[in-house]
């Protein structure tokens, strides 16, 4: 399974540790990667630590730390800014490696859908095409903007694929007519709940 999302901060980290959590709680084995980040260190704990959390795994086999670049700008320039090297999305991806018995594996990519993560323009697209996940999850904001953001971002990325309105709250209209909207013209699931993802996921 592989989370994207329409942008940064949308929430993609914390969706793919809350699926994660309830995947657990299911009974299902899982593991979880991602292929590089970058992020400044004063804002948190990186991703590859608290998906590492969620998933009971080491931070180290979540993102290789050769592939963790400790400046908040998409990875090829934070790994230029740092002088350090950053292998080709087909590498990153190649390099991904998974416990022997898996039910869900999980990858979680990077900024939005078209961000490019290395010099050359790779994108969450590359690593979709890559990887051939079973499933891809898009994760978008509940609020302004969001349709925009979501006809963009399914639009370049191939089947199956499930959208997740993030921090939905059922008493905000605006979120209640972006739901509706997208329910009545996407041709593809969109939940706002873990539960909803994690029953899909299951399925996967």
């Amino acid at each position: 399974m592989l989370v994207a999302g329409t942008g940064t901060g949308v929430g993609k980290t914390w969706v793919g540790a809350a699926l994660l959590h309830e995947l657990r709680a299911r009974g299902l084995t899982v593991a979880v990667r991602k292929p590089v980040q970058s992020a400044d260190p004063d804002d948190g704990l990186p991703d590859a630590v608290t998906l590492a959390a969620a998933s009971g795994e080491d931070s180290d086999e979540v993102c290789q730390p050769s592939r963790s670049f400790e400046v908040p700008m998409t990875p090829f320039m934070a790994a230029d800014n740092l002088g350090r090297p950053l292998e080709s999305v087909d590498e990153l991806v190649a390099g991904l490696r998974w416990p022997a018995a898996v039910d869900v594996g999980l990858v979680e990519s990077v900024g939005g859908v078209r961000s490019p993560i290395t010099e050359d323009g790779a994108d969450t697209v590359s690593i979709q095409t890559l990887l051939r996940p079973d499933l891809t999850v898009v994760v978008a904001d509940a609020g302004l903007g969001t349709l925009n953001l979501v006809r963009l971002s399914t639009a370049v990325l191939a089947a199956e694929l499930v959208v997740i309105l993030n921090r939905f709250d059922p008493a905000d209209e605006l979120h209640r007519r972006n739901l509706a909207w997208l329910e009545g013209h996407l041709a593809l699931p969109v939940v706002t709940t873990i539960s909803a993802l994690a029953d899909l996921a299951a399925l996967g």
